[in-house]
């Protein structure tokens, strides 16, 4: 077997949430400057992630991210959204990748050939650091969004469902940086 060496690793972050976009990662690893440590993100502390990140900025070869607003999530689904941001990291990588592995259980319609690696971002290194670079990139999105919309709490739950943000959704109704589509946004539009 031989080892390709600008093989991307792809993940996303924020599928769930009701606000925000979603936010893929592609990074292609460079093998002679490893990063210890690598794992899912969602395992890591805020301030390990953030470590990480700045590592693999530093060492990857390449980082492409892609990020599909609510309103394309709106108006494709948050499935094709993010398999359209998930392809659009991998086209932003330069070098260019030549093959590609995806977190999950999906490919995206891509040009290079790519295969889908379910629980990936625990296994694959690759994935690991696009799953860490895909979170950090959307948290900080989600801070700036709080800015704007500082009623939503975004900095603290980052757009998911928790019971501070449902309340907010009902007290203040949805803001721009909502997914107008998504079931909780649309009972809070009723009241």
């Amino acid at each position: 077997m031989t080892l390709d060496l600008r093989q991307a690793g792809v993940d996303e972050a924020g599928r769930g949430p009701l606000a925000g976009p979603v936010v893929a990662a592609a990074v292609i690893l460079d093998p002679d400057r490893p990063i210890d440590g690598l794992a899912d993100s969602k395992v890591l502390s805020p301030a390990r992630r953030e470590t990480l990140a700045d590592l693999i900025r530093e060492r990857a070869l390449a980082i492409g991210i892609g990020v599909a607003e609510p309103e394309l999530i709106d108006r494709i689904n948050i499935l094709q959204a993010t398999m359209t941001a998930m392809r659009w990291a991998i086209e932003a990588l330069e070098p260019a990748a030549e093959s590609a592995i995806v977190d999950g259980n999906r490919v995206p319609a891509l040009t290079i050939p790519a295969r889908h690696l379910i629980g990936g971002d625990g296994l694959e290194p690759a994935i690991s650091a696009a799953s860490i670079i895909a979170k950090t990139h959307r948290d900080a999105l989600m801070v700036e969004l709080d800015r704007q919309h500082p009623a939503y709490g975004f900095a603290r739950h980052k757009g998911y469902g928790t019971p501070a943000h449902l309340a907010a959704l009902e007290q203040h109704g949805p803001c721009p940086a909502h997914r107008q589509s998504f079931r909780p946004v649309v009972q809070a539009t009723l009241f």
